[in-house]
């Protein structure tokens, strides 16, 4: 049985989230997020306040479900609250849009998210609080970090290896075999053609591509 359900934000992803879980007819309590009146209703989701009132509900009896989105270079707070939350021992319930095509052989962790139109192939993995966003296709034996963002019509090839906390844009292409590296950004629209290193960012629409340290000025 599902337990009851707390959404953390109430953006865009949030509001694509409601949906979802009324349609999966969980049980959503309401959601945290101090830009809205307590009380208000979003998308037929009442708002239950900030943060801070989380701390009146026992981690054993509730699940969440992390509705901030990931954008290229914001503050990580999708990652930030998956983990301060994590560590107080609450645990992040995984969505699978009834819509996408998911391997039987197939590993999704804590809190990962699948939405609309995806496609998991064989033996991939998916770690914790990671999103695969409306049509991405992840094929067989691919490897996906923690916290990544996987945009809409992304396409990982075979066997593709993305690091911990990189994002992916959308309608990008990664051939099979490639390691992505931690942290790094692939632009929307690029083709990736071999290794990554960490903290990189792939621009498209360039031959061949460029990519620049996300560390230099």
């Amino acid at each position: 049985m599902t337990k009851p359900i707390i959404l953390l934000g109430g953006g865009g992803h949030a509001k694509v989230l409601i949906e979802l879980l009324q349609c999966l007819d969980y049980p959503l309590l309401g959601l945290l997020d101090p830009h809205y009146a307590i009380g208000e209703s979003l998308l037929g989701a009442t708002i239950l306040g900030d943060d801070s009132v989380l701390a009146a509900y026992d981690a054993n009896v509730i699940e969440l479900v992390n509705g901030i989105g990931s954008l290229p270079h914001d503050s990580g707070l999708r990652r930030k609250l998956f983990n301060a939350f994590s560590a107080k021992g609450y645990t992040f319930k995984t969505l699978r849009h009834p819509t996408a095509i998911i391997s039987p052989s197939a590993t999704l962790m804590a809190g990962v998210q699948v939405m609309a139109g995806v496609i998991i192939q064989a033996s991939a993995t998916i770690a914790e609080n990671s999103l695969i966003n409306s049509g991405a296709i992840i094929e067989h034996d691919c490897r996906i970090g923690r916290h990544v963002h996987i945009a809409p019509g992304a396409v990982l090839s075979g066997t593709v290896t993305v690091g911990n906390a990189v994002h992916i844009g959308t309608g990008a292409i990664i051939i099979q075999g490639i390691t992505i590296g931690e942290g790094s950004i692939i632009g929307a629209g690029s083709v990736v053609t071999h290794d990554v290193a960490p903290q990189q960012i792939v621009y498209p629409a360039r031959s061949p591509y460029q990519a620049i340290n996300r560390d230099q000025p």
